[in-house]
């Protein structure tokens, strides 16, 4: 077997995820050719899928050694470098490679993602206009675009782009799933029959299960919108099932991480504490996903003193790399720092916060799962405020199970018994802190914030130190801060309450779920 079939052995093995196997063979074949620029940049790939960024990193670094030149080891270096947060090294990498080659389609769409993740949306779109001038049938370029374009809460690019991936590609799913999260089907009928006709198609049987599962969620949500509740829950479930079979999440290690951060600072003197202040503020909005916290993002963040930073995962990486060793918290070092003066984990966070920009020193951090870290908020974030966002249990679960999440932080999302579960355990660790914290948390109820909302945005105004804008209730019109979550186009709109008591046209199809629920009243 000569090096080019070795070698397409391991393409083959990271494109079925078996990356520690192609981490092997492409040691292997290292071995035999050690000066070959490409076997390394081929391993740091394969160290990239599976999660040791740390090693691609190095991988990478050989490869640009035996050659300075090869530009796919250097786009591919400063992807490992945008995962470890240093995305300034990225940038300037992702610069040299467009200086090289103006028209490298893919540092074009890397570097717009890197933009995209700096909240820097127009640049991003720029990159990405300019990509597909040189590839204007390019699919990836095109769907990025229109994720792009949502964010901004520009709709109809957003659709149109979706729209020109399904005429060169029909049975692109993903194009579909896209447009049918952005459009009302009660109000648009046609594009509803296409994908019943899609669905009930000869060809449909040898769609993958990716595929399946884009035109299930796609289903569920027309069938929603036409209030047809019960065909749109039989495809929620169809859509939910093969994504819960692809994935393996462990509901008993997140309860020992809950039942672990309780432990941690059960008896934690929070009072003794005199932590290091910084100029910036954080304003933490904690809870479930789906809970409101976009809402209340995008109202505070209308603000003029205030900048929105979206789901950022800065804390949990600050925290993750200074305090966890083989999944437990290293509770001596945690002692250690809190008795000192300097401020390690706000010094990285705030490090970090600056590659975006923002003009004013209070940021708003709302990714919601940091109610897990609350505890080392109070910590090294003694001059921030955390608010706690939260709704009806039956709505929000219901809300996270027919919404599809890509991210690796919702694995437990594809499953009625999961999401109650890691429901129910959400609330024990939030008892735990309210307890802990009193009324230094302020709690948001969703329903109360859409029946009163300049009474209740006064009161998360002066809670905040926050002078009162009545044009904040008017956030919708601004569009100052990007959205780029499942919540975008609920989000860019004014105040509805159509989404309040959502889950009774649903309540006897999620029985299961409403059960482990009740449990906790």
């Amino acid at each position: 077997m000569d090096i080019k079939e070795k070698i397409a052995i391991i393409h083959n093995l990271m494109r079925v995820k078996k990356f520690t196997q192609a981490i092997i063979n492409s040691h292997k074949l290292i071995k035999l050719y050690p000066n070959v620029s490409y076997l390394y940049n081929l391993c740091g790939m394969a160290y990239q899928g599976n999660n040791q960024i740390k090693k691609s990193v190095e991988s990478f670094n050989i490869a640009l050694n035996h050659d300075p030149e090869n530009l796919a080891a250097m786009n591919n270096l400063a992807n490992s470098y945008k995962s470890l947060n240093y995305f300034n090294r990225a940038e300037e990498i992702y610069e040299k490679v467009l200086r090289k080659d103006p028209n490298n389609i893919k540092c074009l769409n890397n570097f717009s993602n890197l933009k995209q993740t700096l909240r820097d949306y127009e640049t991003a779109k720029k990159l990405l206009l300019k990509a597909l001038e040189i590839e204007e049938k390019n699919l990836n370029i095109l769907f990025n675009l229109a994720e792009c374009y949502q964010s901004l809460g520009e709709l109809d690019q957003a659709k149109d782009c979706a729209l020109k991936i399904l005429n060169l590609q029909p049975n692109h799913t993903a194009a579909h799933r896209f447009i049918c999260g952005i459009i009302n089907h009660r109000s648009d009928k046609s594009y509803f029959a296409k994908i019943i006709e899609i669905e009930k198609s000869d060809d449909f049987k040898n769609f993958s299960s990716e595929e399946k599962k884009d035109i299930y969620f796609s289903l569920g949500k027309a069938y929603e919108d036409n209030q047809d509740y019960e065909k749109s829950f039989n495809y929620l479930q169809k859509g939910n099932l093969i994504k819960n079979k692809e994935i393996n999440y462990n509901q008993s290690a997140h309860e020992k991480l809950i039942k672990s951060i309780i432990k941690l600072f059960h008896d934690f003197d929070f009072e003794k504490i005199k932590k290091k202040t910084f100029q910036n503020k954080i304003i933490f909005i904690c809870g479930m996903p789906r809970s409101g916290s976009t809402l209340i993002e995008q109202m505070i963040a209308s603000h003029e003193e205030v900048s929105g930073a979206g789901e950022l995962s800065y804390l949990r990486d600050v925290v993750a790399k200074n305090f966890l060793q083989d999944f437990k918290f290293n509770k001596q070092k945690i002692i250690e720092e809190a008795s000192l003066e300097r401020n390690i984990i706000a010094e990285e966070y705030i490090e970090i916060l600056k590659y975006h920009k923002f003009k004013t020193n209070i940021v708003t951090d709302k990714a919601p799962q940091n109610f897990l870290w609350m505890g080392f908020i109070k910590i090294f974030f003694p001059n921030s405020k955390i608010i706690h966002s939260y709704r009806n249990p039956r709505d929000n679960c219901l809300s996270i199970y027919k919404n599809y999440f890509p991210s690796n932080d919702m694995l437990w999302s594809f499953d009625q018994t999961n999401i109650a579960n890691y429901y129910n355990s959400y609330l024990d660790l939030m008892d735990f802190w309210k307890n802990k914290f009193k009324d230094s948390i302020l709690d948001v109820n969703y329903e109360r914030l859409v029946e009163f909302p300049e009474d209740e945005l006064k009161k998360i105004f002066s809670f905040c130190n926050l002078t009162w804008d009545p044009n904040c209730l008017n956030f919708y019109k601004t569009k100052k801060t990007p959205i780029s979550t499942v919540s975008v186009n609920q989000a860019s709109k004014p105040i509805y309450k159509s989404s309040v008591n959502s889950n009774e046209g649903f309540a006897k199809y999620l029985t299961e779920m409403f059960h482990i629920l009740d449990t906790k009243k």
